[in-house]
């Protein structure tokens, strides 16, 4: 073991400075924005709010540095938005042309097939709900092939035991689904229309 390395502190032992009392108020706040837009870059899944205050001073307001990012990002071709689990960095929709001409990224997109989707909103709207009650909706088994691709790419978990004979495992919706297709929480689904039709 070299000098350097019997100097060195423990991981432990490294304080974080968070407050930065050091610094005038102005640099101070700039450093706080800086630190939760390196956490939120860093990150591919939401960033809570708890988590985001803890690079922050004690005094510090997460929401009022979110809201400074925010008026930063005019004009840019992402934007901070907010999920079920916190915040987050996406790319602005109008992008996604420019993105797919630019270079191939199918390996990051979830791609569905029109089954998957189906069943997908299927779970979605009637949760916890078994296979059973999936073949009801559709006429036919969903394969469990299917189910467990939706589960690999975590937009389904399992839920409670069904009160029906057997006691069936059931399916929900995850956190990733919410932040996948910008909701907050399952009541932002859009309302189904329900179409009669006629015999």
């Amino acid at each position: 073991m070299t000098v350097a390395t019997r100097k060195r502190k423990p991981a432990e032992e490294v304080v974080f400075d968070r407050e930065l009392a050091d610094l005038p108020q102005e640099l101070r706040w700039r450093e706080w924005m800086g630190r939760i837009e390196a956490v939120l870059f860093a990150s591919a899944s939401p960033v809570s709010r708890e988590d985001l205050a803890r690079v922050v001073g004690q005094g510090a307001s997460v929401e009022m540095l979110i809201s400074d990012i925010l008026a930063e990002l005019t004009g840019r071709p992402y934007e901070l938005v907010q999920t079920s689990g916190g915040w987050m960095f996406r790319t602005k929709t109008q992008f996604a042309d420019a993105i797919t001409a630019a270079a191939d990224l199918g390996d990051q997109t979830l791609g569905f097939t029109e089954m998957e989707m189906g069943v997908l909103c299927a779970i979605a709207y009637h949760q916890p709900i078994d296979r059973a009650e999936l073949k009801d909706i559709f006429g036919k088994d969903v394969s469990r092939d299917l189910l467990a691709r939706l589960r690999f790419k975590d937009l389904i978990a399992s839920g409670p035991r069904s009160p029906r004979p057997g006691a069936p495992h059931t399916f929900v919706t995850t956190e990733t689904f919410l932040t996948t297709f910008d909701l907050q929480t399952l009541r932002d689904l859009p309302e189904l229309e329900l179409r009669r039709v006629e015999g």
